[in-house]
């Protein structure tokens, strides 16, 4: 709906596809999920690693999201219901993996993915605005980059066991969490970290991964979209953030402020360069976190490769101690953020040489 050919009836329904995802982000932070994070696919990877017991303290990260299994599998169903899923592989795999473990690290920094950082935005964060340029900057060295022969591989269609592993390892996690074998409360348990009733979170999932699907909508490309002519994207995202704060200021759960946030800090210089890297391994990836997730339902391999790399780099955050937390960036965060840069950029600068093709 957002991609492709121009047709004002695709785009509306696009439009409409993206209020009711952020609408249902919205629902989401409303039941119970933490401030501005109805959908967040670091911040939900990193939980569900800490219920596999990946990383030790905190404990009170430790969760398995139900809004993951929902986004993947809506995803499916989505394609499914319109005859379209089709298992897809052979785009370098081993790169997603890669630069999906510094998606997962630097969007700790940060404190938030992409799609977080929107509704961080939306919900009145205002310390986020101050960090969105570092995101945009990341981007279009990005799209330099691609412009200069970078690209992360086409896809090919695959035997549909190659599309099933991913999903199926997440449904697998699910029914340890679901029979009471993760770390963490289970379904229909209380305690920390905040989170919604795990039905509506499920269902509320559900209906974003199909929305997702639908509109194929990317926290990346959009930001992409400044420096091209279609804006589409750019569009959706101001609808998203609309019918988003729209819920959490009507439920009592935005604030309009640089301090007393949920899950953000102070330390905007880093909070820039955190974004800048988050956008950079994005393009470098094929995806924003979130995408890659929905990409994973739809039945490409690659892109599972790239989740797993996302949950095991929230691991990394934790057990290396690189994660921020509401009172700033520590010292070894900065630094992975620093070589994070350099090897994401060499890396594109190399690969994006002719010869090297």
């Amino acid at each position: 709906m957002l991609r492709g050919e121009f047709e004002r009836s695709r785009l509306i329904k696009g439009l409409l596809a993206m209020l009711v995802v952020g609408v249902s982000c919205g629902m989401l932070v409303a039941f119970g999920n933490p401030g501005n994070m109805g959908i967040c696919g670091a911040c939900f990877l990193r939980d569900s690693a800490g219920a596999l017991n990946l990383f030790g303290e905190p404990a009170k990260l430790k969760y398995f999201r139900p809004e993951i299994l929902g986004v993947v599998f809506g995803a499916m169903i989505w394609l499914l219901s319109r005859g379209k899923w089709q298992a897809r592989s052979g785009s370098h795999a081993s790169t997603r993996f890669f630069f999906g473990v510094w998606m997962g690290i630097s969007s700790l920094v940060f404190l938030g993915c992409p799609f977080r950082m929107i509704q961080r935005l939306a919900g009145g964060d205002l310390s986020a605005w101050v960090g969105l340029p570092g995101f945009v900057v990341g981007v279009a060295f990005g799209l330099f980059l691609e412009k200069r022969g970078y690209n992360v591989g086409k896809t090919s269609e695959a035997p549909a066991a190659v599309g099933l592993l991913g999903p199926l390892l997440l449904l697998g996690g699910g029914v340890l969490w679901g029979i009471g074998l993760l770390s963490g409360p289970g379904p229909g348990g209380d305690g920390s970290p905040d989170h919604a009733p795990w039905l509506i979170s499920l269902g509320l999932g559900l209906v974003g991964g199909a929305m997702l699907s639908a509109t194929r909508f990317c926290a990346v490309t959009a930001a992409r979209q400044i420096f091209q002519k279609d804006r589409r994207m750019l569009l959706a995202t101001l609808v998203m953030m609309i019918g988003y704060a729209v819920v959490v200021f009507g439920a009592g759960k935005g604030q309009i402020s640089f301090a007393g946030q949920f899950a953000a800090h102070g330390d905007y210089l880093w909070s820039a360069l955190a974004l800048a890297l988050v956008g950079l391994c994005g393009c470098l990836a094929g995806g924003c976190p979130v995408r890659q997730l929905v990409m994973t339902g739809e039945g490409n391999g690659d892109a599972a490769m790239a989740v797993m790399g996302i949950l095991f780099g929230g691991a990394l955050s934790h057990g290396l101690g690189l994660a921020s937390s509401g009172a700033g960036t520590t010292e070894a965060g900065r630094v992975a953020i620093v070589v994070g840069l350099v090897i994401a950029a060499g890396y594109g600068w190399l690969r994006s040489t002719p010869a090297t093709e």
